[in-house]
């Protein structure tokens, strides 16, 4: 493999198809290596790649970027012409990380906790980090509300991919809430080109996926 490749580790059943999408919208070449659940993402080979076992993973450049959130920032980061992160001196690169590490942190672990049966008692909420989950739905909220028609306004970034995916794949699972800020941002989101070549490619891969172990 030389470093100049990107090589994208996935299965289209898992929150790889986040950064596939993400790869579509910078247009830039890369490998996809399906990684089946079980004895595929468990091989000693994978385990090299990512400890954890679990996908998506990335290589890139001599290195293996992992985290979905990791993996979209530092795509944006590393291929600038697409657009796709402000610059360290654009103002808008402070929300831009707000909203990712957001998104990545208190929602992911809000949601998670409510699927669970796992939310804190109100007395407790001061011991995780999105204190409750009404709390993180309504900030998540303000958040959708202000994406007119994206996060940082008329320019569409990564922040989009991220945060929005998990708004997406929230209202198709029913673990966050339809309101009309959440419907109507996924609508716009859904209708990027790239958001609906990225479902084609991992669709497509499904029966390769189901069949591995």
């Amino acid at each position: 493999m030389a470093d100049s490749e990107l090589v994208f580790h996935t299965n289209p059943m898992s929150r790889g198809r986040i950064v596939r999408w993400m790869l579509e919208e910078l247009g830039v070449p890369y490998r996809t290596v399906v990684q089946g659940y079980g004895a595929s993402m468990k091989s000693a080979d994978y385990l090299a790649v990512n400890p954890m076992g679990k996908v998506p993973a990335l290589q890139h450049r001599g290195v293996v970027v992992t985290e979905t959130a990791a993996i979209c920032a530092y795509l944006a980061d590393a291929f600038p012409e697409a657009g796709l992160a402000p610059a360290l001196d654009d103002p808008l690169r402070g929300p831009y990380l707000r909203w990712m590490f957001f998104a990545a942190g208190p929602v992911e672990a809000a949601v998670t906790a409510k699927a669970l049966g796992q939310l804190p008692p109100p007395e407790k909420a001061g011991f995780v980090g999105y204190g409750s989950y009404e709390q993180a739905m309504d900030t998540l909220e303000q958040a959708a509300a202000s994406a007119s028609p994206w996060l940082l306004g008329e320019r569409f970034s990564a922040a989009d991919v991220y945060v929005g995916s998990q708004v997406d794949f929230g209202l198709a699972f029913k673990s966050i809430p339809e309101r009309p800020a959440f419907t109507a941002w996924a609508g716009r989101l859904r209708g990027r080109e790239a958001y609906r070549r990225a479902r084609e490619l991992d669709d497509a891969l499904l029966p390769q996926a189901s069949g591995q172990g």
